[in-house]
């Protein structure tokens, strides 16, 4: 990373900059026709500290999701009224809000109802642009008809499709719009930045890399161990570490292990203090040489999946399928393409917590991100005793990784060190001028088949998902009109309408209640897996129709979703879910791709190309 334009080049023995130096020397600087111009930042003004304060508090008030849910982009808004000389930063704020979830109010809605008529004339401030997908201004509208006169932006929207079309959109209103290293400009928002980026580390990530943010967490003796000579590793920290370790693990979609962990250790790898998301535990080992027994194989709580080489061992594989652990077969077993796995299954972040053989080799392929570690004030020995990163082949000093932005903390009796292999990457382009017209992507033919693929709620067809916050007004199970959250509430909780026991009626009111659809579907399947005598007998036969129902209703309920539907006429919808295999169109194109189908047959119904009497599995 290039330095600040206009600064001298730094000493080759100076500690890397910190991560939000690196950001901000890259989005301050002004375009100029030589390399050697130097940037214009403006002088502090006195609201900026205001501002900055403000904008710190928005991604404070973003992260409050993290763990409660399956990762996502955080979003945090924070509303307050125009700024008096006695103002405080707390006494400015009127609203605050962030989104828990995909599929729940956005942070912008529950923001502006907690400020009702205080918000009109007030300044909204965002740690990131609102993901509206195509079809959901729900975030726009809200501040747009709460009366803000002015937005304050951390970070423009890492992805593509979306990102400043949320701003555009609030400039179009009228809404006078500040971006942090655009229009704010100046050396108090620099820690605001790097809460900014922080927060949503995961999803810039993600969208730089192609691959989910990754951190290789260990515990070690003050002399370097992760384990004796024998192999014996527990308890290396103390009890209070191991609770941050519980809350690094309730924050990350998955979290990895090598077969010698397995082995040794025997591990659960589970968020056991805290409810709600639970993450997946991943095994990597090439040999399959592993226990028949182990606790990662009880999938009942938190679901597990064994990457291994191709061929190897497959009784055993079979052996792991039954007990309901995935195991996924890779030509080359290696890091790099277990994160691109990853990243197709739609993860934002991983935690490596392997030990120093499976560490070196993640490391060097440049799949880990940050690195954090407990060191334990012991001291154990042993020269055959395990170190947490093994051979790297370096041979000099000068070729050691420096980790960017380090902190340290106490906790308890133990140190924790944290810091940042590769720093978080910014994407906020340079902005072009206002009259630019985008260029039409050379690539689209129009006499070619185009294939739509929907995923996630942030694709940008994502509002095609089956997740999507769209509540629907269907019968429960009473046979009343009840508003479902979502189309996963209404076909989660109809496994078990119209079964005879008081045991299904619970699990109904369960997943009616859930505060995402992330929370449905994890009700919905642990309790089917769990209990499959209380899934109606019919289900099979009937979750299809389920579904149609469904979004036939979310559908004719939103013009807004039907209008962008017609417009994908002539093109093959994909849910692109990679595991699953039904709804879904699967990795490598095995799927059945039901959803997508349905959505088609729904289109051509509208159309009037398609008769109602005949069903998807009839017509496939």
């Amino acid at each position: 990373m290039p330095p600040p334009l206009g600064a001298a080049a730094p000493a080759p023995a100076v500690t890397a900059p910190s991560f939000v130096h690196l950001a901000l020397s890259t989005r301050l600087r002004v375009p100029a026709p030589r390399a050697a111009a130097a940037a214009s930042v403006p002088a502090p003004h006195s609201s900026d500290a205001h501002d900055a304060l403000l904008l710190h508090r928005a991604a404070d008030v973003a992260d409050r999701s993290a763990g409660l849910t399956s990762p996502h982009p955080n979003f945090g808004c924070v509303i307050a009224r125009p700024q008096r000389e006695t103002d405080s930063a707390d006494s400015l704020v009127v609203g605050e809000g962030f989104l828990y979830a995909q599929g729940t109010p956005c942070a912008e809605l529950l923001a502006a109802q907690e400020a009702g008529e205080h918000a009109r004339g007030a300044t909204a401030y965002l740690n990131l642009e609102p993901g509206d997908c195509y079809g959901d201004s729900t975030a726009v509208r809200s501040l747009v008809q709460a009366g803000i006169t002015r937005v304050v932006v951390g970070l423009r929207h890492p992805l593509k499709h979306l990102r400043g079309k949320a701003i555009q959109a609030l400039r179009s209103e009228g809404i006078q719009v500040d971006v942090v290293g655009e229009d704010l400009q100046n050396i108090l928002f620099e820690e605001a930045l790097k809460s900014c980026l922080t927060v949503n580390a995961p999803m810039l990530y993600r969208a730089a890399f192609h691959v989910p943010f990754s951190v290789l967490k260990y515990a070690m003796t003050a002399d370097g161990k992760i384990a004796a000579s024998s192999g014996h590793a527990s308890w290396i920290s103390g009890k209070a570490s191991r609770g941050r370790v519980f809350e690094l693990r309730g924050r990350s979609d998955a979290v990895i292990v090598g077969g010698n962990t397995v082995r040794f250790d025997d591990p659960r790898l589970t968020a056991r203090h805290i409810e709600g998301h639970v993450p997946v535990r991943i095994v990597m080992s090439q040999s399959l040489n592993l226990p028949e027994e182990a606790n990662l194989w009880n999938v009942n709580d938190a679901y597990t999946i064994v990457a291994t080489q191709r061929g190897a061992r497959r009784d055993f594989q079979k052996k792991l399928a039954r007990k309901g652990v995935e195991v996924v077969e890779f030509d080359m077993l290696n890091p790099r393409d277990v994160m691109s796995y990853c990243y197709d299954r739609g993860y934002l972040s991983v935690l490596w917590e392997c030990g120093g053989t499976l560490a070196a080799s993640a490391i060097s392929a440049s799949v880990i991100h940050k690195v954090i570690v407990f060191m334990a004030p012991k001291i154990i020995g042993g020269l055959n005793a395990p170190t947490p990163v093994g051979e790297l082949g370096m041979s000099q000093m000068t070729q050691a990784i420096n980790l960017i932005d380090h902190s340290y903390e106490q906790i308890d009796r133990d140190m924790l060190l944290s810091g940042y292999i590769q720093p978080i990457p910014d994407l906020s382009p340079v902005i072009p001028s206002m009259d630019e017209i985008p260029s039409v992507d050379p690539e689209i033919s129009p006499y070619e088949t185009n294939i739509i693929s929907f995923y996630k709620t942030w694709d940008t067809f994502g509002a095609f998902s089956n997740f999507s916050p769209h509540p629907i007004h269907m019968p429960d199970e009473n046979g009343d009109s009840f508003m479902w959250p979502s189309v996963e509430h209404y076909y989660q909780a109809h496994k078990f309408v119209g079964v005879d026991n008081p045991q299904a009626r619970t699990i109904v009111q369960e997943i009616k209640l859930a505060k995402s659809p992330e929370e449905a579907a994890r009700i919905g399947r642990t309790r089917q897996k769990r209990f499959p005598e209380l899934v109606r007998t019919d289900w099979e036969t009937t979750k299809i129709d389920v579904m149609y129902r469904a979004i036939k209703q979310k559908f004719s309920t939103y013009p807004g979703l039907t209008n962008m539907l017609l417009s994908t006429a002539g093109s093959v919808l994909v849910e692109a879910s990679p595991h699953d295999l039904f709804w879904g169109g699967g990795r490598e194109g095995e799927g059945l791709n039901y959803l997508g189908r349905l959505l088609m047959q729904l289109r051509s119904e509208i159309m009037g190309t398609f008769p109602a009497s005949v069903k998807v599995g009839e017509a496939a």
